[in-house]
């Protein structure tokens, strides 16, 4: 393992992570305008910034055989953010097609990725946990109809109208608050050693293993 591996680790990842959906979380949280472009623009620098440190990440943390999932979900990110950075594309029905499409792709990706990984690897939970909150952001997406529209009355507050766009931009604003939380408990979670056979020798080393998933 290289000094850049030992430096950059799973739990690095996963704080950055955990930073980059917190910022995206607080963006949408403490925004009054929810509309189609400022979601876009909060969505956007969320997976621009998560591609590159997911890109970053696949040669220098996880083992060779494992750098797959980084690279296909930091290709997803950063084709989500190009997407998203096109003005003419910032609808309200591009924002729940892109949406929906990249948290289908980047959901089945983790899943996948900590299902296979599930015996081998003791971090792999959090892959599935995060595989499983993006593929219900997009059934939850799914049922949202995009010209929903609710007129309501609150006292002192006058008429108010829900929309669709609305709800979308909050549904990104709550997955990624979620999403923040759950990696940053992964991430500062202790890290434990667990007994491995070295592939060349044969005998049982102890390593040290970092919690959080290849998410």
């Amino acid at each position: 393992m290289s000094a850049t591996a030992r430096t950059f680790t799973v739990r690095h990842v996963q704080l950055l992570r955990a930073f980059f959906a917190a910022l995206s979380a607080v963006m949408v949280t403490f925004s009054a305008d929810h509309s189609a472009e400022v979601g876009f623009s909060v969505f956007g620098g969320f997976v621009a910034a998560s591609g590159l440190v997911l890109l970053i990440a696949a040669w220098v943390v996880p083992r060779p055989d494992g750098r797959a999932p980084y690279i296909l979900l930091g290709i997803v990110d950063l084709l989500a953010a190009a997407v998203s950075g096109v003005p003419a594309l910032r609808t309200e029905g591009a924002f729940f097609l892109v949406l929906i499409i990249w948290a289908a792709a980047t959901g089945l990706i983790e899943l996948i990725a900590g299902l296979r990984a599930r015996n081998i690897d003791s971090t792999a939970k959090d892959s599935i946990t995060i595989g499983v909150l993006g593929l219900l952001l997009a059934v939850i997406l799914l049922v949202i109809p995009v010209g929903y529209s609710l007129d309501y009355t609150v006292e002192g507050a006058g008429a108010l109208t829900l929309t669709g766009i609305i709800l979308a931009v909050g549904m990104l604003g709550g997955y990624t608050a979620i999403v923040a939380v759950f990696l940053a408990i992964a991430g500062f979670s202790p890290r434990r050693a667990e007994e491995k056979k070295d592939a060349a020798t044969g005998t049982a080393t102890s390593e040290p293993v970092e919690t959080g998933g290849q998410s």
